[in-house]
């Protein structure tokens, strides 16, 4: 797919789907993640965290689907994100995605038929299985950015990481520079 869009990017999802756990096994349980920056902050700390247990403060950014276990048809956790309304003074939001760890290590190579998408409208934007971090816990996906005309960009970046859902949430940005 694409490695960056340049424009006027406004309400997208972010689309995850895995295959549940074998019988017998802890469920595989995997969540998108979602931290956002202001302008004086760009690479810092976020500003917020929007996860499972979260929102936006302003409803901008919202979990609309959630799965424990990857049971259903197609994707089964989705988040959607209203660029467009997002406060003025927040210029990037960063996404990725996080395996719960139950009962010992689990990577991406150990949940079979992974796949994020990323659309706006009928729009395919991003579409990647994780196979380049397939040794990793946590993974960055996208990084959307306003550009100098207010305008929100997209930059498909990969990039993989072994830190827990709570700790990935708060430096999945900063692994992620512009």
């Amino acid at each position: 797919m694409v490695s960056g869009v340049a424009g006027e990017l406004k309400k997208v999802e972010v689309k995850l789907k895995w295959d549940p756990s074998h019988w017998g096994q802890p469920p595989h349980h995997l969540d998108i993640i979602a931290a956002t920056y202001s302008a004086d902050a760009s690479c810092g700390p976020p500003a917020y965290v929007v996860h499972t247990e979260s929102r936006s403060p302003d409803g901008t950014i919202n979990l609309t689907r959630h799965s424990e276990t990857g049971l259903g048809f197609g994707f089964v956790e989705v988040m959607v994100l209203e660029l467009d309304r997002l406060a003025p003074s927040y210029t990037r939001v960063v996404v990725g995605v996080a395996i719960h760890q139950r009962g010992g290590r689990m990577t991406f190579a150990d949940v079979t038929n992974t796949e994020v998408v990323i659309t706006e409208r009928y729009t395919k934007l991003v579409s990647d299985t994780f196979a380049g971090v397939a040794d990793c816990t946590a993974a960055t996906v996208a990084e959307f950015h306003r550009n100098t005309a207010g305008g929100w960009g997209l930059r498909h970046m990969l990039r993989g990481s072994d830190l827990d859902p709570v700790s990935f949430g708060r430096e999945m940005g900063q692994m992620t520079r512009p």
